[in-house]
């Protein structure tokens, strides 16, 4: 295992996920921020499984991403494959890895009611969960980030690729807005990061 990933993480989850990937072939990888994910796990062309993950997180986020790879790459190791990326099996084993991590020595007492209603059906992503991301948005360094919900009808806004979009309504869950230049509509969750212009 690559030690140097364990300074990401809440220093009491250290002992933890030593014990998890000490016997584990994997190759860990911190890589710049990218705009579309935390993290992945992939199985290079060699056999080698890897995972990354995004420097730019918080320790609390991070670690949730780490153990989310985890959990796929335990998942391919069982059945190399043939299931869905984020089906059942890779459910239950995401809950059993995180169960022992949900305590006020690791992650901040506020987090842990989110966390924990998370992981009861966790999905593709911890931004789906509205109230979880915007829980750890607080322990984030860069507070100058936007969110759709922040917004008002009528504003326009820009989103990591530089589409530029204008905010029309906020429906039951999302946000109906338009494109620019197409005219197109979008439906945005309400935690998607915008840049206003």
């Amino acid at each position: 295992m690559n030690s140097s990933i364990l300074k990401y993480i809440p220093k009491s989850a250290k002992s933890y996920l030593t014990d998890i990937l000490s016997e584990e072939r994997i190759s860990l990888i911190v890589k710049k921020e990218r705009k579309t994910k935390h993290g992945d796990f992939r199985v290079l062309k060699t056999g080698e499984c890897q995972i990354t993950i995004n420097s730019n997180l918080n320790p609390f986020r991070f670690l949730i991403t780490l153990i989310h790879e985890i959990a796929h790459y335990k998942v391919y190791k069982i059945y190399k494959g043939k299931i869905r990326p984020h089906g059942k099996e890779w459910k239950e084993i995401y809950k059993y890895l995180m169960l022992p991590l949900l305590n006020p020595n690791i992650f901040p007492k506020e987090l842990l009611p989110y966390l924990s209603s998370y992981i009861k059906n966790p999905k593709a992503s911890t931004d789906t969960d509205f109230n979880l991301s915007l829980a750890l948005r607080l322990y984030d360094s860069n507070k100058e980030k936007k969110y759709i919900f922040e917004i008002t009808n009528g504003s326009r806004f820009k989103i990591y690729n530089g589409r530029i979009f204008m905010l029309e309504e906020k429906l039951r869950k999302r946000y109906k807005c338009k494109e620019v230049v197409s005219g197109k509509t979008y439906l945005f969750n309400p935690n998607a990061e915008i840049q206003l212009v």
